[in-house]
């Protein structure tokens, strides 16, 4: 009778094959595993910590390194919105999405997912005491439900003929929702049911399991290499334990997973240590105060990192929307008429369609031509370029606001258009625009939270990741605001000082 090879000799070969096609992929992909997660969504996934906030934290953190340990890569996290990740992987902005991604056919079809690392059941939460909520897959049909969009959650809602609602800020809006009776119940994956709605005392997880969900990592179609490395890393963590190993450490250790990875009994001598931090963590809330004193003091580095970039992202399209719609104003006032119909073309064009959908477009789809912007790039431009279309209408007001005559009058002392436009024409019509150019600036600078679906942490995708770590929206909000106020103030001083100053210079001009 033929024996089956001895788990160490299976490991023994398991790690030599990955530490073989990581030699090879080292040099290619330059040393590094560049991974794509979204910090939003919060345990036990991706994560700030809650005791430190300055490093990451999560079972697929844990799961990344290991992987890139085996393959002899260091991994190096990309954030990103969760629902643009596999976008970035089509871009070439990381090499692998590993962020709960779950197993589903058309995936199966576009991308290489390696084999599964997880299997857990889909769990319904309803309120606690509430008689008529949903408990079945049969009793959905007709009910609000809550979920986070783009998961198989969401496909089996709609497929069971729910009334669907989806919360793109994270778990803690779903569940908030449910508890304040706006929905019956909440559909979600088993560890956010863990994390999440058993630490809740007004909810109950029903046991009864509605689906199940496989997570595994994903790799552009066109790179089978590194998908076979990813799983045959996969596997070596499987056989020495490793994988067991972090998923109990959080507490996710389950029949489905034991059966996936073929590992007939449990892992034993581990504690959940870290569900139980996150336990005492999450789920004793401070008091405002105390957390105003203690807790808030520690956020500070992160979230002034993020307005940095967040002042220097819309300071400089600021200054990009101010020139391109001064040449769109002078255009369409004093330029050919061809020239005068393309600037109304461009005006209409970018005012009539959404800002997240031209900034889009420029990242994600200005590659398929062959042109890859830097993320900074994408989001000055995608900015500076939609709010030129405003500028222009303000300068067009202002340059109408001063008399023909006085052009006029330029034109007969000697001066030529362009000079009597600068000297003549454009101190008044300035008066009249640095108001609304002001509040456009102020504006610029809200809107530019937007560019968090490119990779970059500003200010409000900073607080969007500490505040789901933290399950506090309501205080860091507040406290978040005071940031973005003290931001825009100066610049409306600044504003009001100019406008001062130059009615002062026009007024004493006016009398000499």
């Amino acid at each position: 009778m033929r024996s089956s090879p001895c788990p160490a000799l299976l490991f023994a070969v398991l790690l030599g094959a990955a530490e073989a096609r990581g030699a090879e992929l080292s040099q290619r992909l330059h040393g590094e595993l560049r991974w794509g997660a979204d910090a939003q969504g919060g345990a036990p996934y991706v994560f700030d910590d809650p005791t430190d906030p300055r490093q990451l934290i999560g079972f697929e953190v844990e799961l990344a390194d290991a992987l890139a340990g085996r393959l002899g890569l260091k991994a190096r996290l990309v954030q990103g919105a969760w629902e643009q990740l596999l976008a970035l992987l089509d871009r070439g902005d990381v090499d692998v999405v590993l962020n709960g991604l779950e197993v589903t056919s058309d995936r199966q079809r576009l991308y290489g997912l390696t084999r599964p690392y997880y299997a857990g059941r889909l769990q319904l939460l309803v309120r606690r005491g509430d008689a008529q909520a949903p408990r079945s897959r049969s009793a959905l049909a007709g009910r609000r439900v809550g979920t986070l969009p783009g998961t198989l959650a969401d496909r089996l809602l709609r497929a069971a003929g729910a009334d669907v609602r989806t919360y793109e800020g994270g778990s803690d809006d779903a569940l908030r929702d449910l508890q304040l009776g706006r929905t019956d119940a909440v559909l979600v994956d088993e560890p956010i049911a863990l994390y999440y709605g058993a630490l809740e005392p007004g909810l109950d997880v029903l046991d009864a399991p509605v689906g199940e969900v496989r997570y595994a990592a994903a790799v552009r179609a066109s790179d089978p290499e590194l998908r076979a490395a990813l799983d045959e890393a996969l596997a070596s963590l499987a056989a020495d334990g490793t994988l067991a190993r972090i998923l109990a450490r959080w507490r996710l250790w389950t029949p489905e997973t034991a059966a996936l990875v073929g590992v007939s009994a449990p892992p034993t001598g581990i504690l959940p240590e870290a569900w139980l931090e996150w336990e005492a963590a999450a789920g004793i809330r401070p008091t405002f105060w105390n957390r105003l004193i203690h807790r808030y003091p520690a956020f500070v580095p992160l979230l002034l990192r993020g307005a940095g970039l967040t002042v220097l992202l819309s300071v400089t399209a600021m200054a990009l929307a101010l020139v391109v719609g001064a040449a769109l104003a002078l255009a369409r006032l004093y330029g050919p008429r061809p020239l005068g119909w393309l600037a109304i073309g461009y005006i209409e064009l970018i005012r009539g369609t959404p800002l997240l959908l031209q900034l889009i477009v420029l990242y994600f789809g200005l590659p398929e031509l062959g042109i890859r912007l830097h993320p900074f790039v994408a989001g000055w431009l995608a900015l500076g370029l939609n709010y030129a279309a405003s500028e222009a209408e303000n300068d067009r007001a202002g340059l109408l606001s001063v008399p023909t005559t006085q052009l006029e009058a330029a034109r007969v002392l000697g001066l030529s258009r362009w000079q009597a436009l600068r000297y003549v024409i454009a101190p008044p019509a300035l008066r009249v625009v640095l108001p609304p150019a002001t509040n456009d600036f102020i504006a610029l600078l809200k809107d530019s939270s937007l560019v968090s679906v490119v990779t970059l942490a500003e200010l409000t995708r900073t607080y969007q990741s500490l505040a789901s770590a933290t399950r506090d929206h309501l205080g860091l909000g507040l406290v978040v605001a005071v940031f973005y106020l003290l931001m825009g103030l100066p610049f409306a001083r600044l504003a009001r000082r100019l406008e001062a100053r130059l009615g002062s210079h026009l007024s004493t001009g006016a009398r000499r």
